[in-house]
């Protein structure tokens, strides 16, 4: 027999880089989602933060793919006994497959897959009005990965451009992930200023996804952003989207789901 549904939802955050500045950031944002539903449990999820030679800040697929080796490769790192497992890396990012096989039936997502399913249920598919969502991002390395990423998910060829007119695209702001936690706020206003108004400027857009684990807290600003190119009435009508917090909705319902349509 399943748990009851009232039992608590223990998700593991696992940190793919090594920066633990970036696991204390999404790890905040996880705990404010906990904080709002008191299924999800404990108030601050359990984390795992890779060890080197994960890069503290993962920026394109060489880093990706040495991040999987430093988790693959640490003795200390266990991710059985959770009731699901957030991957928290913007990115397509192999360890959420790879845990999805061996932690079976454990739900595993990645705050990208999961970013995507909320902004698809954020945004209406209404033809009259077409309303969009799109991805601030950091380096130029993600602009196409992400956009693949999306199309991938969607599953649309490569070779095609994504047929789903909800989506805007990938907007990035040229720092990378640690850039967040070590330049200047100023320059970072600059930088992210930029990347929302080109997205903003690209359509009618109702979703901006942060397309970062480390661009965690950065709400008020995207949407002071969004006030100032769209006004203040249509600015309300935009959501943004936090990736981990997205993930944590989308395990929570996950495990929610399987105990109430599993077998029972």
């Amino acid at each position: 027999m399943p748990p009851p549904l009232t039992s608590n939802i223990n998700i593991l955050l696992l940190n793919p880089n090594s920066s633990r500045a970036m696991t204390k950031t999404m790890e905040s944002a996880a705990n404010l989602i906990a904080t709002l539903l008191p299924v999800i449990s404990p108030t601050h999820p359990p984390t795992y933060t890779a060890p080197e030679p994960s890069p503290a800040s993962i920026d394109n697929d060489e880093h990706i793919q040495a991040s999987v080796e430093a988790v693959a490769n640490d003795s200390e790192f266990k991710a059985e006994g959770y009731d699901a497992v957030l991957v928290a890396c913007f990115s397509l990012h192999p360890l959420v497959k790879q845990l999805a096989h061996s932690l079976k039936p454990t739900p595993v997502i990645g705050i990208f897959e999961a970013s995507i399913l909320t902004s698809l249920s954020l945004v209406p598919l209404v033809e009259q009005e077409q309303q969009q969502w799109g991805i601030v991002t950091t380096g130029a390395f993600w602009e196409a990965h992400l956009s693949n990423g999306v199309a991938a998910f969607l599953g649309q060829p490569l070779s095609q451009s994504i047929s789903d007119h909800r989506f805007a695209g990938v907007y990035s702001t040229g720092l990378n992930a640690g850039d967040f936690h070590t330049i200047s706020q100023e320059q970072i206003n600059v930088r992210l200023r930029e990347a929302t108004k080109r997205l903003l400027s690209s359509g009618n857009v109702t979703c901006v996804v942060m397309g970062c684990g480390g661009m965690g807290g950065l709400q008020d600003m995207i949407r002071d952003i969004i006030v100032q190119e769209y006004g203040r009435d249509k600015a309300k009508d935009v959501s943004i989207v936090d990736g981990v917090q997205a993930g944590v909705l989308q395990l929570q319902q996950t495990v929610l789901s399987r105990r109430v349509f599993g077998v029972k």
